[in-house]
């Protein structure tokens, strides 16, 4: 038996240009259009690999958060494409307003996730999943309601993390869909400690790709994934009203087949942002090494990290990043969303 401790990898800081990428290609899908309309643009391109019953995993926030994806364009992409789906979700690992089934209801209907059925997949107990290819585990804990389903959609508010460094598709399934007390325990703390949050840096971001990789593996081929690039504090939005204030650009939406493309191009159009609107969020996506979520998911085999990206709002023209990014203005400005604390109850 091998009892050889795992050795985490390095170089979660350093940025690595698409140019100097190797490997395959996947078709990523952006609009700048931030709306229901735009949300429903890129859903189209990529929902044609979801069937049966569907699940929706969603961050649906901390009471009062004012970041979280708009319900009315949730609500709308619901009534419109996926009427019979259901938003699924974890209690928490933290104390908070999600620590409980019960306050995690409360803070549901605070939200404004009143129009759909939504599943708190481990209210009910958890399930363990493999993880093939790890070297961290070899099964991971998640919401045992999550194995109801036949396919999924990954919709993510796309933003920084406070030990992430950024949180995409990768992050909202592997915290998101391992349950509140086992799965992101064995995330988040080392064994025998008494500090919660043990674990962080390139380690973390690895246990992170291999709870995802348990939840894609499940589903696969019928998953996908959309990544809204709006209210990109540096903040995650399970720290609610408590978030670092926006200043980072509104930039578009992301829909990919692919996850580490789709997360990839996320990160390439924050670094391609121009006279320094991606500062803050790159930053705080260093300053964690979160860019191990990255090459880790391309060590796993869970994507490309090269990819070709198409302007639906042109006719579905290839461009590159930089081209994608290249008129927006480096200053955040808030929307009609963000009227009120809580904006949800707009």
């Amino acid at each position: 038996m091998n009892t050889t401790k795992p050795v985490a990898g390095k170089d979660g800081n350093k940025y690595i240009p698409f140019e100097k990428r190797t490997g395959g290609s996947s078709a990523v899908y952006f609009t700048r259009d931030l709306s229901e309309e735009g949300l429903k643009k890129v859903f189209d391109k990529i929902s044609s690999v979801l069937c049966g019953k569907i699940a929706v995993k969603l961050h649906t926030g901390e009471a009062e958060g004012p970041n979280i994806i708009p319900r009315p364009w949730v609500k709308e992409l619901f009534d419109s494409r996926i009427s019979d789906a259901t938003i699924i979700e974890t209690n928490t690992y933290y104390e908070g307003s999600r620590y409980t089934t019960e306050e995690h209801r409360k803070t549901l209907e605070t939200n404004g996730w009143t129009f759909c059925p939504v599943d708190i997949t481990d209210s009910e107990g958890v399930a363990a999943l493999p993880v093939k290819g790890g070297k961290w585990f070899k099964e991971m804990h998640v919401g045992k309601n999550m194995l109801n389903y036949d396919s999924m959609l990954v919709l993510t508010h796309f933003k920084g993390h406070s030990m992430g460094g950024f949180g995409g598709s990768n992050k909202n399934i592997g915290i998101g869909c391992a349950d509140g007390r086992i799965g992101k325990a064995e995330i988040h703390t080392a064994a025998g400690s008494d500090n919660m949050w043990s674990i962080a840096e390139e380690e973390l971001m690895e246990r992170i790709s291999e709870s995802t990789k348990a939840t894609i593996d499940f589903f696969a081929p019928h998953v996908c994934y959309i990544n809204v690039m709006r209210n990109m504090s540096v903040s995650c939005d399970c720290e609610g009203p408590y978030a670092e204030p926006v200043v980072t650009p509104d930039v578009g939406i992301v829909a990919s087949l692919d996850i580490l493309a789709a997360d990839n191009a996320c990160i390439d159009l924050i670094y391609n942002l121009r006279d320094g609107g991606g500062k803050a969020l790159i930053e705080r996506v260093e300053t964690r090494h979160g860019l191990r979520q990255l090459s880790y998911m391309k060590e796993l085999g869970m994507g490309n990290d090269r990819y070709t990206l198409i302007d639906v709002d042109n006719r579905d023209a290839l461009i590159t990043a930089a081209e994608a990014v290249k008129d927006v203005n480096p200053e955040w400005k808030p929307d009609k969303y963000n009227t009120f604390k809580g904006r949800n109850k707009f």
